[in-house]
């Protein structure tokens, strides 16, 4: 595309300095529902460009269509012929979500009259330069902010043999190639599911926008697998994607107290420390082999052995998530464990949080995920606060075409477990993962599980690593699926614990904790990260909040000990309360 002298900007800018995302896709392809995502995703203040004509009787249903999956606080503004007018309007510090560039290359023809049976002399010319123009001005717009354009792929779809219409393609394919050049990346969606193009994709608009990649060597990682075929993992320097794998065991350094780590216990009880011991003899010397494992846990839920997956913990479990079930939005129920939805960006997955509150005592409403989401995460009790949903608030969650995946590594500190998980339900859209860690104090021998209908379990099963569980871990998982007196024994004792430290905690002023049934208090404090800070100082550490969406650094996550170790670290919270003013 040739831009007119008088229309030229100084010089193009430079491909690592593009925000701009370039979705491309036939008509009826899922483009504009990809678009959305990404830039819902993005976690931004989003205007969105509309081109299609209201007027339109033709066009009215599916505007209206467009209307309802957009959420109500994104601006929309109507474009007329005159895109570079439109673009000056809208802030920098909003993403820009242009969705129909062939739409509006198409009332550009139509108003200049190159749409007519006989168009005016000048019509050709006047429409291109007006493209062009508009063109520059949102490559030059993208330079400075993030940007997501929707167009469609010049020729996918049939057109009429006229002067016009050969015109409209011209454009239309002259504009996405423009723009590709300048673009952080580009996707091609064919049926509704997005594939990069190009090389060296990473995560593009600083890892703000989960399933958006671009490409910076000095970032690029390769993957074997992936979300999208052919997509590369994201970059480990990403800083969002850094920030999302800082768990409790980051706050722990030699000499402090762990009251970070959610994990029950320190060392395994004495019944099961002699089983692995007897698993080291026996099985260390051949290839695990995981079916009694199956059985074990199979019978414990009532479930067929072929609807278990052991994993490499429940994390594997979560991180396969992407690659088994490529879903095209992810609603991620937060705040909770991270490494979910670490997981579904790394493999280019969009992701949109659904938000508990503290207002709310971090209640789950169902009505607030998205309905185009086809996958929903929620951790049940949640990670990050403990609170436990009741079994039809979680099955609410479920809607045709979406699959619904529920963590429940702390669902053995329920008061009635059997009551609430989801595991002994026979259900062909639910994923449940679980996990020995918490409630036995193994999480160096990553013991976990999931449940799911056959087909879904194949899916993951498909993608697992060889031996992804090793002969210990099955060896745990066997053990404890038979250990039904073993395992409420260990779960009261934790429950008196927490109420211990609960207790505890209410004595002091300035000190606001939430109620829960897991191994932790979930607790607001005044200028939390000093208090964290001193507490160390101090010689106590307990996990800091402030990367779990929808907490903050006043959020502080105390693991509850012995009456004797609660004791210590409160009276240290309390010191450290002072010395911060609090």
């Amino acid at each position: 595309m040739t831009l007119p002298a008088h229309l030229a900007p100084a010089a193009p800018s430079p491909l690592e300095e593009s925000q701009l995302v370039l979705v491309l896709g036939g008509v009826r392809s899922g483009k504009s529902e990809r678009g959305e995502a990404i830039a819902r995703a993005s976690g931004l203040p989003v205007t969105y460009l509309a081109f299609a004509d209201p007027d339109d009787q033709a066009m009215a249903e599916r505007i209206a269509r467009h209307r309802a999956r957009r959420p109500p606080s994104w601006e929309v503004v109507e474009v007329g012929d005159d895109l570079a007018a439109a673009l000056a309007s809208v802030a920098d510090r909003r993403l820009l979500l242009v969705d129909g560039l062939g739409t509006w290359i198409a009332t550009v023809l139509h108003r200049a009259g190159a749409l007519a049976a006989q168009p005016p002399a000048d019509a050709f010319a006047s429409a291109r330069e007006r493209v062009t123009a508009g063109v520059w001005a949102l490559a030059a717009r993208a330079a400075k902010a993030p940007t997501v354009v929707v167009a469609e792929q010049a020729g996918e779809g049939v057109l009429p043999p006229d002067a016009g219409s050969r015109l409209w393609l011209d454009l239309v394919g002259d504009a996405v190639r423009t723009l590709a050049d300048r673009a952080r990346t580009v996707e091609l969606v064919v049926a509704g599911r997005p594939l990069p193009l190009g090389a060296a994709p990473v995560v593009g608009f600083g890892g703000a926008i989960g399933g958006v990649r671009g490409g910076s060597p000095r970032a690029a990682a390769s993957a074997a697998t992936s979300a999208d075929p052919g997509a590369a993992v994201a970059a480990a320097s990403d800083p969002q994607l850094a920030r999302l794998r800082k768990h409790g065991d980051s706050e722990l350094a030699a000499g402090l107290a762990d009251h970070a780590v959610t994990v029950a216990g320190s060392r395994p009880p004495a019944w099961l420390y002699r089983r692995l011991r007897e698993a080291l003899d026996e099985r260390a010397a051949r290839y695990p082999d995981e079916r009694a494992a199956c059985s074990a846990l199979a019978a414990w839920h009532g479930r067929d052995p072929a609807e278990i997956v052991p994993t490499n913990g429940g994390a594997e479990a979560l991180w396969l998530l992407a690659v088994a079930l490529r879903p095209r939005l992810a609603a991620v129920v937060t705040p909770s464990f991270t490494e979910a939805e670490a997981g579904l960006r790394t493999h280019g997955v969009a992701v949109t949080h659904v938000v508990r509150t503290p207002q709310t005592g971090f209640a789950l409403d169902a009505r607030a995920v998205p309905e185009t989401a086809d996958l929903v995460v929620v951790t049940n009790p949640a990670a990050a606060s403990g609170t436990l949903a009741a079994r039809d608030d979680i099955l609410a969650l479920r809607r045709p075409g979406r699959v619904v995946v529920v963590d429940e590594a702390f669902v053995d500190f329920a008061p009635d477990p059997d009551a609430v998980s989801l595991a002994p339900l026979d259900l062909p859209d639910v994923v449940v993962v679980r996990s020995a860690t918490k409630l036995f104090a193994v999480p160096g021998l990553r013991a976990g599980w999931l449940v799911a209908a056959p087909p879904l379990a194949e899916c993951f099963r498909a993608v697992r690593p060889p031996w992804s569980a090793n002969a210990l871990a099955l060896a745990v998982l066997e053990a404890v699926a038979g250990a039904a007196r073993e395992r409420r024994r260990a779960a009261t004792r934790a429950a008196e614990r927490r109420a211990d430290l609960a207790q505890r905690l209410a004595d002091l002023d300035g000190v606001e904790t939430f109620p829960g049934v897991a191994p932790f208090c979930l607790v607001r404090v005044p200028d939390g990260a000093r208090v964290a800070a001193r507490l160390r100082e101090l010689g106590f550490a307990v996990r800091r909040c402030g990367n779990f969406a929808g907490l903050g650094d006043d959020f502080l996550r105390i693991t509850a000990r012995d009456p004797r170790a609660n004791a210590k670290l409160v009276a240290a919270l309390g010191r450290a309360l002072a010395d911060s003013g609090g």
